[in-house]
Parts: C-alpha cells; structure tokens; sequence
C-alpha cells in the first residue's frame, strides 16, 4: 500500500479534530477526500506529510513509519498545502531550481525544464511568482510538488478559488500525473469526486463516515450521500 492510516487521533486542547480513523490507498489510485471546512482533512494530509504529530495512530508511506522516518517520508511525498506557499518575488523557474537543489538532485536545470513543459507554465515562465493568477499559480505549486518525481501526491484543496477554466485545466493535470502516481487530495467541492477519483473518503467532525469507489455510485446518488453526510 502506498499509503496506510491506522487508528490516528488528533485533539487542539479540548477540540478533537481526527477521532480513529483508519484507511489505505494502494499504488496507483487518485482517492478524493471530501468533507466540509473543518472536518479535519488538512490536519490529516499534515499528519500524513510529517508535518504534525498525531497523538496516538500510525501513518506509513511506502510501509516506512512517517513519525519515526519523516525524512524519508518527505522525500516519497509530494505536497502541495492549501494556501500555497511561494516565493512570489522569485521567478518559475528560479523558485523550481531552489525547491530541486533541496533535494540534492542531479541535473537540475534539465529537471526543471521538463516540469515548466509538462505543466505548462512556459508561457509565464519568464515572470516572477507574484505576477502570476491564481491557476497559475496553483501550476507552480503542483511542479514544486512534482520536481522530485514523488511516488504519492498529497493535495489540500488544489483546485479553492479558481475560475471555472483554471478547475477545468488543474483537474486535468491531477489525472495526468495520477496515471504513475498515487494522489490524494481533499475537496469540499462534491463535482471533482468523479471527474477524476477511482475512490473517495468523507470526513465529517473528524470521523471517516463513508469509503467507496467511485464506480459504485451514480452522480445524483453521490451528491445526495454527500449533502446526507456533511450536513
């Protein structure tokens, strides 16, 4: 399994954002995670990325622990957060070189030059990260998450805040990668879950409530078990 998540608690003071939950993805899969703001799906993907400890559970990357091997766990994932953090004074292609030599890789230059084509940010890429809309730079927060060939992509929210076009255009690049890759991203937004997902997950107040393939169930069935769920 690519990814495997085993009884993970999580509590802020008094607040108890994740409560047991347990869930595996195998290689390969695009797995959506639905729930509404809240439900505690950005405090899992953090858990999941090494970033935050959980307070009792286990998570494994490629079977390595992500507590005790965190390094190692990053160098397998990658990770784009929900409000992407960039450099915005620093141009693409500088900021993607930056992100790469951060993983020690060879041929740097030819790396980046080859994500810029694949997620087509080479008609910007002669600006700086500033001067970009919000697709596109959503483009480079997907290629820094992409510059060291990860075999897991972990997305919070890809696609918040986009015109219909850009949702359109990022969608299509989450399904292109995901055909070599595990992905798991979370949404709140029920239409992505068949768009591009083999399977979805729905975390509500902090509990997994629903695991199904996608295939299962027709699109009005979805959008209703969604509306029943996170009401």
């Amino acid at each position: 399994m690519s990814l495997e998540v085993s009884h993970i608690n999580k509590s802020f003071g008094s607040q108890q954002v994740l409560n047991d939950v347990s869930f595996s993805i195998a290689d390969g899969q695009i797995v959506g995670f639905l729930g509404p703001n809240g439900a505690g799906k950005s405090t899992l993907m953090k858990i999941l990325t090494g970033s935050l400890a959980a307070d009792s559970g286990t998570a494994q990357v490629d079977c390595i622990d992500v507590a005790s091997n965190p390094d190692e766990v990053r160098r397998r994932i990658g990770y784009l957060p929900e409000h992407n953090p960039l450099y915005l004074d620093m141009y693409i292609r500088e900021y993607l070189i930056f992100t790469a030599q951060m993983y020690h890789m060879d041929n740097v230059r030819k790396r980046v030059n080859d994500i810029v084509e694949k997620i087509g940010l080479g008609p910007e890429s002669h600006k700086r990260i500033g001067q970009l809309s919000k697709g596109y730079r959503q483009r480079v927060g997907l290629a820094q998450a992409l510059i060291h060939e990860p075999r897991v992509l972990i997305l919070d929210e890809p696609t918040t805040g986009l015109d219909p076009n850009q949702l359109v255009e990022i969608r299509q690049l989450i399904a292109e990668f995901g055909k070599d890759k595990t992905v798991l991203f979370s949404t709140h937004i029920m239409q992505e879950i068949p768009a591009i997902c083999d399977r979805f997950l729905v975390l509500r107040k902090g509990v997994l409530v629903a695991d199904r393939p996608v295939g299962d169930i027709s699109a009005s069935a979805l959008e209703q078990l969604f509306h029943e769920l996170t009401c």
